[in-house]
């Protein structure tokens, strides 16, 4: 089978796509047969070291993927051959043929791609669990989104319309902010035309945001928690941005508010059981036409690096999906 392989610590101009043995298949594991896989800022940290999970060399980066499956091991009951599924995992994921346990697979709607469905699980994962584990959003609270055209932005801005909320979207350019208003966004904030922190509290008649998702950092961090309301929450990430904020403590104190980190592979390994049911809540939502995965762009697997170029450079608009030849036939 093919695959991309990162064979040291490197940059992604450093991945080779090569030819590999299919892995050899395990007590309690499915193997898929790669048909779409996502691309996700994670991946390109755990190429460079600097992820909190370092595979043994070589491996594959890709946390996600979704196709067919093609065998399973012995003691697997929750999906049979044949079935198209959508899986997680560290790595793994930018190959013809991905190796899971059966936990980490989950059997796809008949009316959703293999496109969408590796667009949807990492992103829609983190944002669901942010809003409603973490934020625990309300009908009518105001949500403002940072990066809210990017992967967990768009899915942020999706899920909260879905679940009631206000939603404004904070983004770097006017045809990113359409985007995130197509999917659901009431108001738009051009950070880089606007005054955030001054856009936000007119918006909000003064108040401030109920819950901000941030998976930004950076400077963006600073000026929304000086426009965050009494009880506030401020939701973080990530660090898209590259920079890791310092937030004043004063402000948290005068607001009252909470800061909740949103570690969402932490919760899949820490809490199977609930994340099992908010990936079905999710595909409930999917199924009623409430969320639907936003793929700007698709790549041929060998592109990887490319790919993952793009979402360094913040050039996606939803979510970058690199497609294997079963895709392609």
């Amino acid at each position: 089978m093919k695959a991309i392989l990162c064979q040291s610590f490197s940059e992604p101009e450093a991945l080779v796509y090569a030819e590999v043995p299919s892995p050899v298949l395990g007590v309690g594991q499915v193997r898929i047969g790669v048909h779409a896989s996502g691309v996700n800022f994670p991946d390109t940290l755990i190429i460079r070291g600097k992820y909190q999970f370092k595979p043994p060399f070589p491996f594959s980066p890709g946390g996600e993927a979704a196709g067919v499956v093609l065998e399973v091991g012995a003691g697997v009951t929750a999906v049979n051959v044949g079935d198209r599924v959508a899986a997680t995992a560290i790595s793994g994921g930018y190959a013809e043929e991905m190796l899971v346990s059966q936990a980490e697979v989950t059997k796809l709607p008949g009316n959703m791609s293999f496109v969408q469905a590796a667009g949807l699980l990492v992103t829609y994962g983190t944002s669901y669990h942010a809003l409603v584990d973490r934020a625990n959003i309300q009908p009518g609270e105001t949500l403002l989104v940072l990066g809210a055209a990017g992967g967990v932005g768009l899915a942020a801005v999706q899920i909260g319309k879905a679940l009631g909320a206000r939603v404004i979207a904070v983004a770097s350019t006017d045809d990113k902010l359409a985007l995130a208003r197509e999917n659901g966004a009431d108001e738009a904030i051009n950070y880089s035309t606007e005054d955030l922190k001054e856009r936000v509290r007119a918006l909000t008649n003064g108040q401030g945001a109920d819950v901000i998702y941030d998976a930004v950092g950076g400077k963006a961090t600073d000026a929304v928690m000086s426009a965050i309301n009494w009880k506030g929450r401020l939701l973080v990430v990530g660090f898209a941005s590259g920079d890791i904020p310092s937030v004043a403590l004063n402000r948290v104190l005068l607001k009252g508010c909470d800061i909740l980190g949103v570690f969402w592979g932490a919760h899949v390994a820490r809490e199977p059981e609930k994340s099992a049911a908010n990936t079905a809540a999710l595909m409930r939502l999917f199924e009623d036409g409430k969320i639907t995965p936003i793929v700007s762009s698709t790549y041929p697997l060998r592109d990887a690096a490319k790919a993952m170029r793009d979402i360094e450079n913040r050039k996606a608009k939803g979510k970058i999906v690199l497609v294997t030849d079963r895709e392609q036939a």
